[in-house]
């Protein structure tokens, strides 16, 4: 049974987060901050954290922070009330996982802790599988249905680095550091050239779609996610 804590501030919302999460088999830990949540983890095994972002003490861009710092990987789903890109670019470029506006749909929110946890399971597997289409890291393989497809070594760790969270918006510079490195001359124009490739390669599959986020960078988007993060 999976493990979800529950960050929130406002005694009525975390209330209902966590009935919702009781009536859908998950186990739940509650805190009121990023203080709290630290001191739960440092006791409990969580397998993925729902986090307010302005609350007392910690808020959850801190906590996030501590937790990338410190090298957790546990999936983080912030909320918040605000919905600027700004916000979202922040909690994103600190570590987060997804990206929740009050007021929130329980149902909705059921649906990404879903995602967020199968997710998960992939990565640490180092494995991904998007609908019929599977990246295996190990044999930096691609294949749909026993094709296989030939992608460069370059061109694998970049699309491995989308899909794995996909929805998430990247920037150039940060798809360069991920995959040519800090130190990497490459510029702006070797991205977008590596992107052309892979969807001329993978042309016939359409599990996903990767999607140019115009003046930013890149996202994928998995078929029968919403697109609008």
């Amino acid at each position: 049974m999976f493990r979800i804590l529950v960050v929130e501030d406002d005694k009525n919302l975390r209330k209902l987060m966590v009935t919702y999460l009781k009536r859908n088999g998950y186990t739940y830990y509650e805190a009121v901050n990023g203080r709290e949540a630290l001191d739960i983890l440092d006791q409990e095994y969580i397998d993925l954290i729902i986090s307010d972002i302005m609350m007392p003490e910690i808020d959850g861009y801190e906590l996030t922070k501590e937790l990338r710092e410190a090298n957790y990987t546990i999936p983080i789903l912030l909320v918040t009330a605000k919905g600027d890109i700004e916000d979202k670019k922040e909690g994103f470029l600190l570590g987060a996982d997804d990206y929740m506006v009050k007021p929130i749909d329980m149902e909705e929110m059921i649906l990404r802790v879903k995602v967020l946890l199968k997710r998960a399971q992939s990565a640490n597997e180092k494995k991904l599988k998007i609908g019929e289409f599977v990246l295996d890291y190990h044999q930096l393989s691609a294949s749909k249905k026993g094709k296989n497809y030939t992608l460069a070594q370059k061109e694998f760790y970049l699309l491995y680095k989308l899909l794995s969270t996909s929805n998430t918006i990247f920037t150039r510079q940060q798809l360069i550091e991920e995959v040519w490195g800090l130190d990497s001359e490459s510029d702006y124009r070797t991205v977008d050239v590596h992107i052309k490739r892979i969807r001329e390669k993978l042309a016939d599959v359409d599990d996903f779609e990767i999607v140019t986020i115009r003046g930013i960078g890149y996202k994928a988007v998995v078929k029968g996610e919403e697109k609008n993060v």
